[in-house]
């Protein structure tokens, strides 16, 4: 499911697009939601630096509550006010294994190459670091607007729209583990008056019918496994003579008893 290029080729229109679009009552009601999941799932962090790959202009989740002591914004578009380092996700000039925690908001819905900036963020965390993703949901309400709209090429409708199980299939190709998932936006993107009337979706959703939610958090780990080399024992080698055959090996009252070799 690719991007149309309209969305691809004007990273720093999209980012303010983006912002125009959250700042509208839809947006700002979809933008409530994603902070209030964000922030719950950030309170348990721990570590030195946090990174949001920002791909919404002049807006970035504060994370009041995670004790992470410094939260570093970076940006492709060089006129962010909230921008602390100018790059693209896909090419983080940042070090391997230096972060504890990158959010990923919508990062990946409007990523030129979504694969490659999983693969940055798993070389910049450290091992046991975490990624938070926000996403919207082709299979969903919020999915069917799109199929109509997202040839227009305006946001955030010409974004990728990856599914929750391509994301996951992609983290666990790159040793990440999910810890946490939510999902919100289970009413159409309609206007406000509208919302309210099927709000009850809201609540039912989450009960009946979660994986038709229009936008996911996932949280996840990086795993990194170790390989621990086994030696081999010499001294319980025996070496068998010529035209020896290795008898069956016993077990009796819990001990086991060595192979016989008997001789032809």
């Amino acid at each position: 499911m690719s991007t149309p290029s309209s969305c691809n080729d004007r990273v720093p229109e999209i980012h303010r697009a983006l912002a125009n679009w959250f700042g509208n009552p839809v947006g700002e009601k979809l933008a409530v939601a994603e902070q209030e999941m964000l922030e719950h799932f950030a309170e348990s962090l721990f570590g030195y630096y946090l990174v949001q790959i920002d791909t919404i202009a002049n807006d970035s989740v504060r994370f009041e509550n995670c004790p992470i002591r410094h939260k570093l914004h970076v940006s492709a578009a060089a006129d962010d006010a909230e921008c602390d380092l100018c790059a693209l996700g896909e090419q983080l000039p940042l070090q391997n294994d230096c972060l504890d925690a990158v959010v990923l908001r919508h990062t990946l819905d409007f990523s030129v190459d979504p694969q490659q900036l999983l693969r940055e963020v798993e070389r910049v965390l450290i091992p046991e670091g975490r990624v938070l993703i926000v996403g919207f949901n082709p299979l969903s309400l919020w999915g069917v607007w799109r199929l109509f709209l997202g040839w227009r090429g305006h946001v955030p409708w010409c974004g990728h729209f990856l599914s929750y199980w391509r994301v996951a299939d992609w983290l666990g190709l790159l040793g990440f583990d999910i810890e946490y998932t939510d999902v919100a936006a289970f009413t159409p993107p309609l206007p406000p008056r509208w919302q309210q009337r099927l709000g009850f979706l809201e609540g039912l959703g989450r009960r009946v019918w979660p994986m038709l939610a229009g936008v996911y958090v996932i949280r996840a780990v990086k795993r990194v496994s170790t390989v621990t080399p086994v030696k081999l024992r010499w001294h319980g080698l025996r070496v068998l003579s010529p035209g020896g055959v290795i008898e069956p090996s016993a077990r009796r009252n819990g001990v086991s008893q060595h192979n016989e070799v008997s001789e032809r």
